[in-house]
C-alpha cells in the first residue's frame, strides 16, 4: 500500500508549478500510483483554461506502458477533489472512471474537497457510484493552504486580502516631503514575487499620485496582476502609470464599501488581492478585519523621526506565522484566519 502522505506531497509540489497561471482556478497535482509504489505517471493543472491535473497525468504516454508492465491495481492521488460539471474542460470525474480498467484505477485518494458549488462532493459521489475507493482528507491542511485564494472565493464569496507595507525602524512607512527608500533588491524582488502570486494590488489614491507606480510584476515572473485604484474624488490623471495598457485598472469612487468592492471583485473571479497602500488604506482595512495576511517588512538602519506612521500593531494582525532576515531587512507575516 503506497506511503498516502507521501504521494500527496508530491502532489502538491507539483501543484505548485502552476501557481503563476492557473488563476482563478485553483492550483492541482495529480500522480499514479502502482501497488508497489511506484510511480506511473503525474501531472498539474499548468494554465487557466487548459487540461487538469487529472488529464495531464492519465493521458501520459507512459501510463500506458507502464501500466501493461506491472499488472497490478494503481491508485491515483489528487491534491483537490476531481470536477463534476462541464467548464472550459469536460469533468475530470467522468476521465477517471472511463480510464478505471484500462489503467486499473481501485482508488482515489483526495487532499481536499472542493466547496465550488458546481463540485462540492459530487465528484467523491461519481467515483464511488463507478466502485472506486475513495479516501479524503490526506494532508487536508497543506491542501488548503495552497490553495487558500480560490477556497476563500468560493467559501466567502470574497477575495483573499493580503496586506503588505514597508517600515523604517520607528514605524514610518514614508516622508511626507520626500520618497524614501526602505526595501532593499532582494525585498523589492519578493513584492515582484507577491505581485505575481495574487491576482490583483490595490493602491489609494495618495500612493498613486506620490509614488505614481505601473505595480507590474517586473522583476519576477508572472502576469501582472489587475490593478485596483480606490480614488474618490478622481484626482489621479488619466496618464498616471496606473492606467498604462500593461494591465487593466479597476477604479473605485467609494473608498469606504468594502463590502460591496469585495463582492464586486469577487463577481469578476479576482480571488486574491495584494493591498500595498497607503497608509489611509491600510488602516482603514485593518480596522474592518476584512484581511487574512499581513505582511510587513522592518529596515533596522532607517529611521525617520516624523512622517507617515505605518499601521498600529494593536488593531492586531494575527497570529505571527514566519519572520525571516533577508539582505539585512526584517519580513514578519501574519496570518488572521
Amino acid at each position: 500500500m503506497p506511503d498516502y502522505e507521501k504521494y500527496m506531497t508530491r502532489c502538491l509540489q507539483l501543484a505548485q508549478l502552476g501557481e503563476y497561471y492557473v488563476a482563478p482556478n485553483p492550483m492541482v497535482g495529480a500522480v499514479l500510483v502502482a501497488a508497489d509504489g511506484t510511480i506511473i505517471s503525474e501531472g498539474w493543472h499548468r494554465r487557466f483554461g487548459g487540461p487538469h491535473a487529472e488529464v495531464n497525468c492519465l493521458n501520459s504516454e507512459s501510463a500506458n506502458r507502464l501500466i501493461a508492465e506491472s499488472h497490478t491495481p494503481t491508485t491515483l492521488f489528487v491534491s483537490l477533489e476531481p470536477c463534476s460539471h462541464f467548464g472550459k474542460t469536460p469533468p475530470c470525474a467522468d476521465l477517471i472512471v472511463s480510464k478505471k480498467d484500462e489503467l486499473r484505477i481501485e482508488r482515489v485518494v483526495i487532499g481536499s474537497l472542493d466547496p465550488n458549488p458546481l463540485v462540492a462532493g459530487r465528484g467523491v459521489k461519481r467515483l464511488k457510484e463507478a466502485g472506486i475507493d475513495v479516501i479524503t482528507g490526506v494532508l487536508e491542511k497543506e491542501c488548503r493552504h495552497l490553495n487558500r485564494r480560490f477556497l476563500c472565493l468560493q467559501e466567502k464569496h470574497r477575495p483573499y486580502i493580503i496586506l503588505k507595507w514597508a517600515q523604517t525602524a520607528d514605524g514610518y512607512i514614508g516622508s511626507t516631503d520626500r520618497r524614501v527608500v526602505i526595501s532593499n533588491p532582494l525585498t523589492k524582488q519578493i513584492v515582484h514575487k507577491m505581485r505575481a502570486e495574487n491576482m490583483a494590488i490595490m493602491v489609494g489614491t495618495n500612493t498613486a499620485l506620490t509614488d505614481n507606480p505601473k505595480l507590474l510584476c517586473t522583476h519576477w515572473a508572472g502576469r501582472n496582476p489587475v490593478r485596483i485604484l480606490l480614488d474618490r474624488q478622481s484626482r489621479v490623471p488619466q496618464n498616471s502609470n496606473i492606467f498604462s495598457e500593461d494591465a487593466p485598472t479597476i477604479v473605485y469612487r467609494d473608498n469606504t464599501q468594502w463590502q460591496f468592492i469585495l463582492s464586486d471583485l469577487a463577481d469578476r473571479a479576482i480571488h486574491s488581492v495584494l493591498v500595498e497602500g497607503g497608509a489611509t488604506v491600510l488602516k482603514h482595512i485593518l480596522e474592518t478585519g476584512i484581511f487574512d495576511e499581513v505582511h510587513i517588512e522592518v529596515n533596522p538602519k532607517i529611521s525617520l523621526h516624523s512622517g507617515i506612521k505605518a499601521p498600529d500593531c494593536r488593531h492586531g494582525f494575527g497570529s505571527l506565522f514566519e519572520d525571516e532576515e533577508i539582505d539585512g531587512n526584517f519580513l514578519y507575516t501574519y496570518h488572521n484566519y
